[in-house]
């Protein structure tokens, strides 16, 4: 299970433990036949647009909108003066260079946006278990409290982040280059920048494929992104943009840090990001800071830098820069027809501000609304504005209104008790509460109440939702992945970082006259005894759920096994039956078992005896509940931490069946965890009894054990390992067997302060940055005849067949003598490296570091990896 130090995942149904239409235009070859599609259909074009413009930037936030202080306010108002944006691109979730964001939304005061072209689903987890998708979804989190931070707005492509690449080639080819370079296009187009700057440049000194390839898309999209013969079927919802520039924020590997001006020849200019922001009361510095330590699943806490900082920007396309990025840009109103009054009240606003009274600039504010609904409000920027001047409207009244149902999760066709409640801050403004409105309910309330300062005004209302209501599911898990792509069919929601809230209520005021409608998310609200108020996103989720215990089950032999599920209630008075099915040749009993659930959020347990095909084979179990409304198939695994608002996802309801020839001579293994891995759950599978050794049973007899596994990055995250290193040692020239998993390498290529020892095994070695992203790669036995390779399996080329991601990580180099290293294996290209395992007999014992990828493949069952794993375990035996 996952450290409870770090967090607390929640995976699988709660109980567990971490078991573990549409406007369409052709792809036109002949331009002029698009334009006179355009002429006739421009009517049609214009309103849909302008609806889709509006829906993007009336994007709903998640959980509460938090007071504003009032130097926010002002420098709020400020940014009613500036009329331009930028969209930042790199290739993952802790890329984006916070800084330089935070410096151009806070001070600049431009409209900014991160596009990500992952989720970051290939990268390591430092606080838990959570691979995949999984990890993409916390990482997602962890971006959006980094923008909360520092102001942009956050975006992604479809692309899955498939773990390390080195090359551009090899990461396009991989997500579809067609498809993510209009993933591109898409958000230049609808998003609308006027500069865009990209974190890599489009070659090796990105030092990932995925990096390189982030900069190669941007500046590509940058050439296509106002040609309508691309990707046209996009013109049903926007129109071509062309940004006026594309730049790369240039750095130094050598001085990432530093202020150094790099040497690269071209329109480079460099800006100060450094600054103190007297309204922040912060400098840059310190915003980044904050903004980059929420990436906590990769352990990125970092210091505040409070001193200055340059900033290099070089041309790569478009118009050359003078000395600033929005050379030739005009950033005021003056870019908008008729706008000179609006400018004017701008002006009059900022000049009339009272920090102390902010509730008297309302007023103002209101007549700037009605002067900004004269203009073009089909232009990006105005529909920004008149969001912005809506929002400070809010923030200079104090407004609080919400609506909290009484449970996180509702099924369709259930009745939800809802808890809305609205606030008036002051009575300096006359404010009148005329109606709340559910929009997906179908049901509002005419009110007209008048707001008292301070009065709260509980309006409470018990909702169906529709019977047709889809499940919350996120939007790009909905569909199986395909290769290095999330399949999204509706292009509305390509790039955005949720799903649209699709429980609302809509909250109409007449303020100082004049009516608003604004609009927040049903969220689920409670009150921890240490942590206070917690919101949680609420979802609608499936009548019933079943997990299957496990995500792999692996026979050995044609012995049966026990696969226990749970049926989990999504409403009250649930009753079915829930059968599994397999394909031929695999024998399930009993053919199917009843349920009746009789309160929500009930969970019976259910067993099935499965016996395997005579033969080697894996296959997919899938596990189907019946009930009077129809079949289920969709479990339910919850992701829980502290720092991101829990999240939901309702995976298929099945497992892997792999039957293989695999045996195993060493039965007692302790495991110690290091930052999650699902790794003894594979044991177990391979008929192993596990215990998990923290420190009190690290203080007992070891030689009980016939192996000890360190899982990953134990030796990076344990502090207490420092105390047994002598006793683990002492293990192993007695007789036992270790296997460390990898450790991260620090600064340098190699392993620094990271390491809670100053040794990890019984000889030096060190840790590299060496890996091998081919998972196909081909792998070479040193020595065919050593035992790890012959007993008790015989390893083959057949056992590295199937594996994903990647072969190994971390590779260990420069290794004593006394170490044999096993494998030699290369990326295409490359030359070989040889430090994936590397044994050593010590005493009577063995010990083994590994940067093989087991973490990846046993939940994955893959047979080579659990058949190589059998015979580590069993060197002593």
């Amino acid at each position: 299970m996952a450290d409870n130090r770090r967090g607390s995942p929640t995976i699988g149904i709660q109980g567990y433990e971490s078991r573990v239409a549409a406007l369409y235009i052709c792809r036109y070859h002949n331009l002029q036949a698009i334009k006179a599609v355009f002429r006739t259909l421009r009517p049609l074009f214009t309103l849909c647009f302008a609806l889709f413009v509006s829906s993007l930037l009336a994007q709903v936030p998640y959980g509460p909108v938090k007071p504003t202080p009032t130097g926010e306010i002002l420098s709020n108002l400020k940014k009613l003066n500036v009329v331009g944006s930028v969209l930042y691109i790199a290739a993952h979730p802790d890329d984006e260079n916070t800084l330089l964001l935070a410096y151009m939304a806070k001070d600049r005061l431009v409209r900014t946006g991160y596009l990500s072209l992952t989720r970051g689903d290939g990268g390591q987890n430092l606080i838990g278990p959570e691979q995949g998708e999984y990890i993409g979804l916390i990482r997602t989190q962890e971006l959006l409290a980094a923008r909360r931070v520092d102001g942009p707005e956050q975006f992604f492509s479809r692309a899955y982040d498939f773990g390390f690449s080195k090359s551009t080639d090899e990461a396009v080819r991989t997500w579809g280059q067609n498809q993510v370079l209009a993933d591109v296009v898409w958000r230049i187009r609808t998003f609308q920048p006027d500069v865009i700057i990209t974190r890599f440049p489009p070659d090796a000194r990105a030092g990932h494929g995925h990096h390189s390839a982030s900069g190669y898309l941007a500046e590509e999209a940058f050439k296509i992104a106002n040609d309508p013969t691309k990707f046209p079927e996009q013109l049903a919802y926007t129109k071509p943009w062309q940004p006026k520039r594309v730049m790369w924020n240039v750095f130094i590997p050598s001085a990432f840090m530093s202020n150094k001006k790099p040497d690269e020849a071209g329109n480079l200019v460099g800006i100060e990001t450094g600054l103190f922001n007297s309204l922040l009361g912060k400098s840059y510095g310190e915003v980044a800071a904050e903004s980059r330590s929420q990436h906590k699943s990769q352990g990125f806490g970092v210091a505040a830098n409070r001193g200055a900082r340059i900033d290099y920007l070089l041309t790569k396309n478009g118009d050359p820069m003078q000395q600033d990025p929005f050379d030739g840009v005009d950033v005021t109103w003056k870019r908008i027809k008729n706008s000179e009054a609006v400018q004017t009240q701008v002006n009059q606003l900022i000049a009339q501000f009272k920090p102390e009274r902010p509730a008297a600039s309302v007023p103002a504010l209101v007549q700037l609304h009605r002067a900004i609904n004269q203009l073009d409000t089909t232009n990006i920027n105005v529909r920004a504005k008149r969001q912005e001047v809506e929002g400070l409207i809010q923030q200079c009244l104090g407004l609080w209104f919400e609506s909290n149902p009484t449970d996180y999760a509702v099924a369709a066709g259930e009745r939800i008790r809802l808890n809305t409640t609205v606030v008036g801050r002051t009575s300096d403004v006359p404010v009148r509460l005329i109606s709340v409105r559910y929009p997906a309910i179908g049901r509002d309330s005419t009110l007209n109440l008048d707001l008292k300062a301070n009065e709260v005004v509980p309006l409470p209302a018990t909702l169906a939702i529709p019977a047709n209501q889809p499940i919350s599911q996120p939007y790009w898990l909905e569909k199986p992945l395909v290769k290095g792509l999330f399949q999204v069919s509706d292009q509305r929601l390509i790039g955005l970082p949720e799903n649209p809230a699709a429980l609302t209520t809509q909250f109409t005021f007449s303020i100082a006259g004049q009516t608003f409608t604004f609009t927040r998310p049903w969220v689920y609200k409670s009150v921890d005894p240490v942590d206070g108020e917690i919101y949680r996103p609420f979802v609608v989720q499936p009548e019933v759920m079943t997990n299957v215990a496990e995500k792999v089950y692996v026979f050995a032999d044609n012995a049966p096994k026990t696969v226990e599920t749970v049926v989990k209630a999504g409403r009250a008075g649930v009753s079915g039956t829930l059968a599994l099915s397999a394909p031929a040749g695999w024998q399930i009993s009993p053919a199917q078992a009843s349920f009746d659930l009789k309160e929500k959020g009930q969970e019976q347990r259910l067993l099935f005896t499965v016996t395997p095909s005579g033969k080697a084979s894996d296959v997919k179990l899938q596990a189907v509940a019946t009930t009077s409304a129809g079949q289920f198939s969709r479990g339910v695994r919850l992701v829980e931490y502290k720092h991101i608002p829990t999240q939901t996802n309702f995976p298929t309801s099945d497992a892997k069946l792999v039957r293989l020839d695999v045996k195993t001579t060493a039965k007692q293994i302790g495991y110690i965890m290091g930052a999650g891995d699902e790794v003894p759950i594979a044991l177990r599978q391979m008929g192993c009894t596990v215990t998990m050794l923290g420190q009190t049973e690290l203080d007992k007899d070891l030689s009980r054990f016939d192996a000890i596994v360190v899982g990953v990055r134990a030796y990076n995250t344990e502090d207490y390992l420092k105390s047994y290193q002598p006793k683990l040692m002492q293990y192993v020239q007695n007789g036992g067997t270790m296997i460390v998993q990898y450790v991260t390498a620090g600064g340098g290529g190699v392993v620094a302060n990271g390491l809670k020892v100053n040794q990890m095994g019984p000889f030096p070695f060190t840790v590299s940055r060496d890996r091998i992203t081919e998972e196909d790669a081909p792998v070479t036995f040193l020595n065919p005849q050593h035992p790890l390779l012959n007993k008790p399996n015989k390893i083959t080329d057949a056992d590295f067949a199937d594996w994903i991601q990647e072969r190994g990580i971390y590779f260990a180099v420069d290794f004593d003598k006394a170490y044999e290293p096993i494998f030699s294996m290369a990326d295409t290209g490359e030359a070989a490296k040889n430090g994936s395992l590397i044994y050593a007999k010590y005493g009577k014992g063995h010990y083994m570091y590994t940067g093989l990828v087991f973490f990846r493949e046993l939940p994955a069952g893959v047979p080579g990896a659990y058949r190589l794993l059998a015979n580590m375990l069993s060197v002593g035996k």
